[in-house]
């Protein structure tokens, strides 16, 4: 009876190469067993402790960078609703001849209103906000969403609320303190 190598031989499903391979990494394993040489326990554990320490720095860095993704998401999502916030809230159409300065960006800018929205700009009932060096003003209500949000939006929201009736014995009734210093 032929042997099992010889059977897969002639049935075609393995090739001579790959017979003496087999039959070269059998004998060495034979002449290591027979020398003496094997693997040690602790070769064997240091192996495992090595595996396992990789593992752990490996799921480590994974947390890491997906928490820091997590966060870098959370920061473009804030952008973006700020962003919304102020593009559906803003007020259209008070431009005008009274002019309002303010600062953004170290800047001081000039925006051109309506006497109205000047004087509710400020007596507080609205406010100023900046946003990728755009302008935009909205209702102290939407300031004060914006503000909880990111503070560093708000540009001008001042908190002075004007008292439009007047004392009829003030005797400097007729000399009114600017609210806002024009330019």
């Amino acid at each position: 009876m032929a042997s099992l190598q010889e059977q897969l031989l002639k049935a075609g499903l393995t090739t001579k190469q790959k017979t003496r391979q087999a039959n070269a990494d059998k004998r060495k394993k034979n002449k290591q067993k027979r020398s003496g040489v094997q693997h040690d326990a602790t070769l064997q554990e240091q192996v495992k402790q090595d595996l396992a320490k990789k593992q752990a720095e490996k799921a480590a860095n994974d947390a890491a960078l997906n928490a820091e993704k997590k966060q870098q998401l959370a920061a473009k999502e804030q952008h973006l609703r700020i962003k919304q916030i102020l593009e559906h809230h803003q007020l259209k159409g008070i431009n005008g001849e009274a002019e309002y300065n303010y600062t953004f960006n170290k800047l001081i800018k000039k925006l051109c209103v309506d006497e109205v929205t000047h004087k509710a700009l400020v007596n507080g009932r609205l406010a100023l906000c900046g946003w990728d060096d755009m302008s935009y003003v909205v209702t102290a209500e939407t300031a004060a969403k914006l503000a909880e949000l990111d503070g560093s939006v708000i540009l001008v929201q001042n908190d002075k609320v004007e008292n439009e009736q007047l004392d009829e014995d003030d005797p400097y009734a007729d000399y009114q303190i600017p609210d806002d210093l024009m330019w």
